[in-house]
């Protein structure tokens, strides 16, 4: 049974001295291209980390433009590690989705388009504002960032990147415990939800549109 965690446990894990999250990407990538990382490799390399990092590694490629099968293999993740944030559980993830797995050349790539944007996070960051990274306020945080991943599944025409970016701005606070960042995370991710929303409507209407036009039929 999976346990409860603290909120800490959101957050960076001070035991390993000055953690950057950058850095350990890049050691990750490293090696042949024509390995392959699965996704318990990065499991197993984030073992002591936080969950604001796990959620980072997998939201991040889904707001880049890269091919479906790669953005599926990090999408999935996203459902289980957000639910476990929302509910304060420790990280976990089925075999199922622990197996799954994608080049070693493809990973340095995300890594390599990645790495200027976070080294820039990473130098902005700091603790602040840190009663918003605790409960129950980071459970809320965790519903918004569930809430997002599920509409990465929807097949809207460039409408997980958005999303992916909030879930990654909540992720890299929850990390660095800076509340601003998960703040402006929050409002990003309520701004994907109205846009996403609001595509969705217009989509739903011209339909309707075109049906009635083809059949002649009023709705």
């Amino acid at each position: 049974m999976a346990e409860t965690q603290t909120d800490e446990q959101t957050g960076e894990d001070h035991g390993g001295g000055d953690f950057h999250l950058s850095q350990l990407l890049a050691e990750i990538a490293e090696g042949p291209e024509d390995d392959r990382i699965s996704i318990g490799d990065l499991l197993a390399a984030l073992k002591r980390r936080a969950l604001g990092a796990l959620i980072f590694i997998f939201a991040v490629p889904v707001a880049l433009p890269l091919p479906p099968g790669v953005s599926t293999v990090f999408g999935a993740p996203l459902l289980f590690l957000t639910a476990q944030l929302m509910l304060g559980m420790r990280p976990w993830l089925p075999k199922l989705i622990t197996n799954r797995s994608l080049k070693r050349g493809e990973f340095k790539k995300i890594i390599g388009a990645v790495a200027p944007w976070l080294h820039r996070a990473e130098s902005v960051m700091k603790p602040r504002l840190q009663f918003v990274g605790h409960r129950p306020i980071v459970y809320l945080l965790g519903l918004m960032c569930l809430i997002l991943s599920i509409i990465l599944f929807l097949p809207i025409p460039l409408g997980n990147m958005l999303p992916a970016l909030a879930v990654s701005i909540i992720s890299l606070g929850l990390l660095a415990r800076d509340g601003l960042w998960m703040l402006i995370g929050f409002a990003a991710g309520v701004l994907a939800i109205v846009i996403v929303w609001g595509v969705l409507w217009a989509m739903i209407f011209a339909a309707l549109f075109v049906v009635g036009n083809v059949f002649g039929l009023k709705f």
